[in-house]
This record gives C-alpha cells, sequence and structure tokens, in this order.
C-alpha cells in the first residue's frame, strides 16, 4: 500500500551534539542522517542472501546471491569492514544467528530472507532489505531499540508487475496444464479450451495499489477489461484515477466479490496477515482467479487450496510462500482445480530479474555509505527511523 512521507531524527552514537543538532531538511520533511562512522573502526556487516551454485558462477549478474554477495565485498573490506555472507539462517547454531549477536548492520532479501525477532535484534543499528518488503524483521522491536530499517524502495516494482501481469494470463488462458500436456507427448485441445478464457472484458482488481499495484492497473488498460477496481485503505490521487480509470470499492467484500480476477500488492503486517481466508473467499466470485506476489502470509494456506480444489478458486499463482523455502510438502506445491490446473506458483523470484537485482544492489550500497559518511537516507527508502514508524506501509500505527 502507499508509502507516506517519512521522517526521523539522527542517530546518537557517533554525533556529539546530536540533540541539538540542525536537522537536514528536504521539501518540507526531516531527513534521516545516520552516524558518521568515518573516523571510527570497521564494523561487522552481515547478509543473509539466497545460494546461487552453478549459476551464480556462471553468471555473475546474479548479486543477490551468496557467491557474488551484491558486489560490495571489496568496497567494504578496502574501508576495514568485516563482510559475512551466508544462506545459512535456521537455528541457533546457524551462520545468521552465531553472527546477529554482535553485527551492527544486517542485510537480507525478502527471496530468502533471515527473519529478525525481537530476541534476536539486540545490538544491532541498521537493517537493509536488498529489495522491498521488511515484514522478515520484527519492527516494533526495531522501534524500541532504535535501530533503522531501510528498504531499496523502488528497485523491483516493474519486475513484479511484469510478472503479476504473467500470472494473470497463464491462469486465464490456462497455459500451465497446455504445457505439461505438450511435455507429456498429448494432443487434446479441447481439454484445455473448455477452461480458457480472454483478459478482455473481465473486473480486474488489485488489493492495494501502492507502486505496484498501480503499475499492474496501467498494464491492464491495454487490454480492454470490463472494470478496474482497488481496495486500499488511501485513495488514489485525482490524476492517477484519470489515468487509470480505476474504481475504489472501500468494503474488502464488496471488493472481491465484483472481481473476476484479484492480484494482492499490499505488504504483510497485522492487518493483513491471513486477510484471504475461508471466510473472505466465500465472498468471491465462483471461478475467480486469484494472483498473489506480494506476500505469501496474506493467504491462509490450507484455506486457498481447499478453495482452487473445490472449485471456487479457479486459479492461484504467485512465487510467495508462507515459509521460505517452501517445504516439499506444501499444499501450494501440489494443489489443483478440479479439471487439474489453476496452480501457477513458483519460486519467489518476481522482484529478483537481473536488472532488478543491479537495481537493488546499487541501492544496498548507497544505504550503507549514506550511513557510513552521516549522510540522509532518502526519505522513502525509511521503514523504521530511530525510534518510531516513518511510513505506513506496514500498517497504520
Amino acid at each position: 500500500m502507499s508509502l507516506l512521507n517519512a521522517s526521523a531524527f539522527a542517530i546518537k552514537r557517533g554525533l556529539s551534539s546530536s540533540a541539538s543538532a540542525t536537522p537536514r531538511m528536504l521539501n518540507g520533511h526531516t531527513l534521516a542522517p545516520t552516524a558518521n562512522h568515518s573516523g571510527n573502526a570497521g564494523m561487522k556487516i552481515l547478509a543473509v542472501l539466497y545460494k546461487g551454485g552453478e549459476a551464480a558462477k556462471q553468471e555473475p549478474r546474479l548479486l543477490g546471491t551468496v557467491e557474488n554477495q551484491l558486489g560490495i565485498r571489496s568496497w567494504l573490506e578496502s574501508q576495514g569492514h568485516e563482510y559475512i555472507v551466508t544462506d545459512d539462517k535456521e537455528g541457533p547454531n546457524s551462520v545468521f544467528q552465531q553472527h546477529i549477536k554482535d553485527a551492527e548492520v544486517l542485510i537480507t532479501t525478502p527471496f530468502h530472507p533471515g527473519y529478525l525477532t525481537r530476541e534476536l535484534a539486540k545490538n544491532l543499528k541498521v537493517c537493509v532489505t536488498a529489495g522491498v518488503g521488511s515484514d522478515h524483521i520484527d519492527l516494533d522491536a526495531a522501534v524500541e531499540r532504535d535501530i533503522q530499517v531501510l528498504e531499496v524502495t523502488g528497485s523491483n516494482v516493474t519486475s513484479v508487475a511484469e510478472h503479476v501481469m504473467m500470472n494473470i494470463l497463464l491462469l486465464v488462458r490456462n497455459f500451465v496444464p497446455a504445457h505439461e500436456m505438450i511435455e507429456r507427448g498429448e494432443w487434446r485441445v479441447s481439454d484445455i479450451a473448455r477452461n480458457a478464457f480472454d483478459l478482455e472484458g473481465k473486473v480486474i482488481g488489485t488489493l492495494g495499489a501502492g507502486r505496484i499495484g498501480r503499475l499492474v492497473l496501467e498494464r491492464l488498460r491495454p487490454f480492454n477489461p470490463k472494470e478496474l477496481l482497488y481496495y486500499d485503505y488511501n485513495p488514489l490521487p485525482a490524476d492517477a484515477v484519470a489515468k487509470l480509470g480505476a474504481r475504489r470499492v472501500e468494503d474488502l467484500k464488496d471488493f472481491v466479490s465484483q472481481c473476476d480476477i484479484i492480484t494482492v500488492n499490499a505488504p504483510l503486517h497485522e492487518g493483513t496477515k491471513g486477510l484471504i481466508n475461508a471466510d473472505l473467499l466465500k465472498h468471491f466470485k465462483k471461478g475467480a482467479y486469484l494472483v498473489n506476489t506480494a506476500r505469501g502470509a496474506i493467504c491462509n494456506t490450507e484455506d486457498v487450496a481447499a478453495a482452487l480444489k473445490s472449485g471456487q478458486l479457479n486459479g492461484y499463482a504467485g512465487d510467495v510462500w508462507n515459509v521460505q523455502p517452501a517445504p516439499k510438502n506444501h499444499p501450494w506445491r501440489y494443489m489443483k482445480n478440479p479439471l487439474g490446473g489453476g496452480n501457477g506458483m513458483t519460486p519467489h523470484y518476481s522482484g529478483t530479474t537481473l536488472d532488478a537485482q543491479a537495481r537493488y544492489a546499487a541501492g544496498t550500497k548507497q544505504i550503507l555509505e549514506n550511513y557510513f559518511q552521516g549522510k540522509a537516507q532518502e526519505p522513502a527508502n525509511i521503514i523504521v527511523g530511530v525510534g518510531k514508524y516513518e511510513s505506513k506501509s506496514y500498517g497504520q500505527r
């Protein structure tokens, strides 16, 4: 959902006169300066990334991997910092939990997140999400302990919006069963065409109309839908409404009951966790399609699987799971509609295309550089400033 204007105060560490310092301002808003570390000893920086294996060795542009380390190791070490990079994040003996104890900076990604709980968030000063989405961090604990939480806002919004469009089309056109049929050496057009439709003339809605939701609406217009709807606690500005031609529906059950296709483009927080459950799914049009590239936990796992099996949903697609990596027995790996299709699930990769990785790696480096040099962070990147929330994207607090 929409980010609001951000502001923050200076970190006390390294600023001898922070209480009386004049805050930096931009367009009338206070920026978030960080401690100036230019004269201090090197710090420990811990990064939890996903393992790229042979692919990462062959493709150096896979920057978000353990092997390629966001492309910042040499830069960090040249300044005397210790840089620990791992994909080992589960359990008390994991590299993550062993090194988080004395790390000053944590870098993690939404694609293989290191889950930062209240118990672990003791000595950190900064958490950086290399990408967008910081629900893997206990944000309340970050506020209480003056830990800044920063994202590379906008780094992968285009990538995710394009993935949403692909998911919508592959569901509506019944693509996955058609491809699987070809792989089996079969050719029965009627078995596929009986559950394939056009996107034209459908009512399509986005749950959440922030950066990604707006891009999805924009990309849907050329398909000539019957109507575009959105559900968000913030109404879109008048110029955006005119551009997108989208109508706001303020009641969630009313919203889902009108849509042939729904795409979830909202952050995960207390207000959205488990939002799409059996009770809400009863209000969907029978045979509707649901796409979720936001966060898996916004949808109840068992309820979605049951709705697909019964035909209440004709299809469910996305790349986000309530636990990542998803266990091998996760029902979303195998669920089908009554005709044996309707499943468009993939690993979480919508926001980690090579283009997106270049953007979020560069953005992570800029955030770190600002922190080292005591420069203001970009307001849109600040989720938690020092001791308070700076964004309402994770719930209205």
